[in-house]
């Protein structure tokens, strides 16, 4: 893409009056956010405290093997819990203790909220301190919600991150804090670049182990990887820690601005950055450019799932070509998503949560080339020939920095090269995504 293209626009949507609807919402269930997060930190158990129904999501989202032992399972409320007739304390206390003597190599463990433990009134933080008196120093104990009645499924990273800080170590140390979980070989890709731009030392939130030295204080500043982290956004501005706003690293523009702005908080000089950062920026334009041929002057709508929305948007407007119709967020944080609103172009519609009978009808008047949208939505809108990306995917899948920049455009070029096959060739089978 040439460079002239990607000057900012003469007027964004960050001032854009925003659509705010609260009608009846497409959601998926915060307790999966554990499938990422039980692989990235890796002495942590997630033990939820839910339903069969919850053990089965878990299993279904993890595609578990049965001879596996993954460091998730669920302590289940039977119907006597549910019922009063047991005391659901002593029960989980009892599920607790045999979970540790079974697993010595546990040192975190996370006591997940569900719906089923939410309606009882179960209180997981009155539990959690208990056993943190029990086990400490050698198990912490934690506890935050996964439920799935009020939040969107990525909140449930928020939350696990948010109960984390308040227990991390206090430092006078002037430190970055890079905060969200990402695959462990995007994670190395941004410390090497980070680490050859001079920029230290780094921590990272969440660490792959409790060893880790991540640590907090007033002179700690921080940079969120996922645009769906409000809480633990909060949770470390009351730990003093300063945010570095910035767009999200996805495709070439936004690494380079996101990694532009840690790098003129620490000084580093405009030669340094050019030179660490040309490379890697050639190839992912280049990658962007082979892989978003089928997304040039296509339209795209997104309906709220994942607050990913934004940023993502911007990556399609701004580097392949597309014209967003609407773009469509659970929640819209003004300093987190800011940067990358100032970056689209006026013109889309920006809503906020959702009826979502009344987001059908608009998606269905627009006839969008592209709708990114959850899994209960994508094949009766597939079925009305409007071509689909499951917004799970884009959580699941390694998407940041300048790496991947090609795999994402890739992501959304699919559906649409899959739609030009089955024009061509009716009788060919194509699966959905």
């Amino acid at each position: 893409m040439n460079p002239k293209d990607m000057s900012p626009p003469v007027v964004g949507c960050r001032d854009t009056p925003v659509l705010k609807q609260r009608g009846q919402r497409e959601v998926f269930c915060g307790l999966t956010g554990i499938i990422w997060l039980h692989r990235k930190i890796q002495d942590a158990f997630f033990l939820v405290v839910g339903s069969r129904t919850c053990a089965h999501l878990l299993q279904s989202a993890a595609g578990v093997m049965i001879f596996a032992e993954p460091r998730f399972g669920t302590a289940i409320l039977e119907e006597s819990d549910l019922a009063g007739l047991n005391d659901a304390h002593a029960e989980l206390d009892r599920v607790v203790e045999d979970l540790l003597a079974r697993r010595p190599d546990i040192r975190q463990l996370f006591l997940v909220g569900s719906c089923p433990s939410e309606v009882i009134k179960l209180d997981l933080n009155r539990a959690a301190e208990r056993m943190t008196q029990m086990y400490a120093p050698k198990v912490r104990v934690l506890e935050y919600s996964g439920s799935g009645i009020e939040t969107t499924f990525t909140e449930g990273e928020d939350a696990c991150l948010a109960s984390m800080v308040p227990v991390l170590p206090e430092t006078e140390a002037r430190e970055l804090m890079v905060v969200g979980a990402l695959p462990d070989v995007v994670e190395d890709q941004m410390l090497s670049l980070l680490s050859d731009l001079g920029v230290g030392p780094v921590t990272v939130l969440p660490a792959r182990n409790i060893d880790g030295k991540t640590a907090v204080g007033k002179n700690t500043v921080f940079a969120l990887t996922q645009p769906f982290l409000g809480e633990t956004f909060a949770a470390l501005k009351r730990r003093g820690a300063r945010h570095l706003p910035a767009p999200f690293p996805f495709g070439d523009e936004g690494t380079t601005a996101w990694l532009r702005t840690i790098a003129t908080e620490f000084s580093v000089s405009d030669e340094v950055f050019d030179r660490v950062t040309e490379a890697p920026r050639r190839r992912a334009r280049q990658a962007i450019r082979q892989a978003a041929a089928p997304l040039q002057g296509r339209s795209v709508f997104f309906f709220p799932d994942s607050q990913l929305e934004i940023p993502l948007a911007r990556f399609l407007v701004r580097e392949c070509g597309m014209s967003p119709l609407e773009i469509g967020s659970p929640y819209i944080h003004d300093t987190i998503h800011g940067p990358d609103l100032d970056l689209i172009p006026e013109g889309p519609e920006i809503s906020e949560g959702q009826d979502v009978d009344l987001q059908l009808d608009r998606c269905r008047a627009a006839k969008p080339d592209l709708t990114v949208c959850g899994l209960g939505l994508a094949n009766p809108l597939e079925a009305e020939d409007l071509p689909t990306k499951w917004a799970i995917e884009l959580v699941f899948t390694p998407v940041h920095f300048y790496e991947q920049a090609g795999d994402l455009a890739s992501l959304f070029a699919r559906p649409l090269r899959r739609k030009s096959i089955l024009t061509a060739h009716p009788n060919v089978g194509v699966a959905a995504e």
